[in-house]
């Protein structure tokens, strides 16, 4: 029986998952290091998250594989590490596709293979001395519960530097490969390949002041079906926007911005997820929280859908949790067509620190209001448009009046969603013991709330934290 069994719980093991330092509807490793998310995938009725993963210490290093499944986006179970380091080096980041044409040639029969492209980061361990970095490959028959890696690896050798973090994506029209792929510094380069195994490079895309874990998928914009874009971002969440013949990215705008708080890092969109569904899906590491006491450390961001919107500022990428959230939600307050004067704090008998919060403000143009969630400050200035939260500030590009937002806060993170997505804040915070109370706070003058929605929420770790 794997540790995800029900027998052989060491010691701990009924806590784990419920310490009251952990997250509990944002995905952590069971113990130790986390970091990128790697390979998300969709198959057979489950959603892949791969991860950077130390499975032996706290700290960064050591990179693996980590390996977690969910039918549902929410509660995620933790399976064994996928890849594990080899003479090539540790294992960095990439990505996984469903081989469903069988291209590469390492389908058994029974059902497509699961391809995971990633980086053997040579010289990051002593088996691997004097190794370069290159991209390998390894596949799975079994959805994705066991890996062989390729034996003639690596697919593609050495670029530049330390050239890494492979997205592979089909590109139906061409019906071959693409891979986004980190060079240096402000460089990235795309690459084709009929079969996963062979690669050739067709262009090199500078994304200033960017590195690392590139994204690159097609979009619609929100209303225009006929109107495909395509994006490329880079760990820091700059992205650009173009559109793609298969040869070259052209047409080329930005760099925008996806996230304007301290903890968005190196996130990634879902491959194969059904046409029948057709969200593009998110997660990103919510780099840089600090957990004392923890037997995990790092967190993943909450899923997120992502759409396309033509602006008057041109084209922008919208964020908003996925629908699913809809299955955590233990009980509901709402107020509709109230007045907050200063002092007064509607929200003041809510205790729960799992919340869901949605609110419409008709914030007047030199209202003061926010928020105040285990005692962490959102605070918005209507004189200058500026949503504002622990030092990070996101001025508005919307011009109405009223402001409407959405909060997700977590035990030790706070996710902002404002005007439909397009202004988005994430933070990881350290919990307080007391927590201090819920607030909702007006400065100067009254400020008139159109609707304000408190959905507390449940954990997403299961009752029995081992589980199979």
């Amino acid at each position: 029986m794997t540790i995800d069994g029900h027998h052989n719980r060491a010691a701990g093991e009924e806590t784990l998952y419920h310490e009251s330092g952990r997250p509990q509807f944002h995905f952590t490793a069971r113990r130790h290091w986390l970091n990128d998310p790697n390979g998300l995938v969709y198959f057979a009725g489950e959603y892949h998250l791969f991860f950077q993963h130390n499975p032996s210490g706290n700290n960064w290093g050591n990179m693996t594989w980590g390996h977690a499944v969910s039918a549902d986006l929410v509660s995620w179970r933790q399976l064994d590490d996928a890849i594990a380091p080899d003479r090539l080096g540790t294992i960095y980041s990439g990505s996984a596709v469903v081989d469903y044409d069988n291209t590469s040639g390492f389908g058994d029969g029974s059902e497509p293979p699961i391809i995971a492209m990633y980086t053997a980061a040579g010289g990051s361990s002593p088996e691997s001395e004097g190794q370069p970095f290159t991209q390998c490959l390894a596949y799975s028959n079994d959805r994705g519960r066991t890996w062989i890696k390729y034996a003639q690896n690596p697919v593609l050798p050495h670029v530049v530097g330390e050239n890494r973090d492979p997205k592979v994506i089909w590109y139906a029209p061409g019906q071959f490969w693409v891979m986004a792929l980190f060079l240096d510094v402000g460089n990235f380069a795309l690459f084709t390949s009929p079969n996963l195994k062979r690669w050739t490079r067709i262009q090199t895309i500078g994304l200033p002041a960017s590195s690392e874990c590139p994204d690159f998928f097609p979009m619609t914009v929100e209303g225009s079906p006929a109107d495909e874009r395509w994006i490329i971002a880079a760990a820091n969440g700059h992205y650009l926007v173009g559109r793609f013949d298969g040869r070259e990215l052209t047409d080329i705008l930005g760099p925008y911005v996806m996230d304007f708080g301290a903890n968005f890092y190196a996130a990634q969109t879902f491959s194969d997820i059904p046409p029948a569904d057709g969200r593009r899906i998110q997660m990103a590491w919510m780099a840089g929280g600090v957990y004392p006491g923890m037997p995990f450390n790092q967190q993943m961001s909450f899923p997120t859908v992502m759409t396309l919107h033509e602006t008057s500022d041109g084209p922008r990428i919208f964020r908003n949790p996925v629908a699913e959230i809809e299955t955590l939600v233990a009980g509901v307050r709402e107020w509709r067509d109230l007045t907050v004067a200063p002092g007064e704090n509607p929200m003041d008998e809510i205790t729960s620190d799992l919340l869901d919060i949605n609110a419409e403000i008709l914030s007047g143009p030199e209202a003061v209001f926010g928020f105040r969630i285990g005692g962490v400050e959102i605070r918005y200035s209507g004189a200058d448009r500026t949503l504002s939260c622990l030092g990070r500030s996101a001025r508005r590009e919307s011009s109405g009046g009223a402001l409407p937002i959405r909060i997700l806060a977590d035990r030790t993170s706070i996710e902002i969603f404002a005007d439909g997505g397009r202004t988005v804040l994430s933070f990881c915070i350290t919990p307080s013991d007391p927590r201090p109370p819920l607030e909702f706070f007006a400065e100067g003058d009254p400020v008139r709330v159109s609707s304000l929605k408190v959905r507390t929420l449940r954990s997403s770790w299961p009752n029995s934290p081992i589980h199979s």
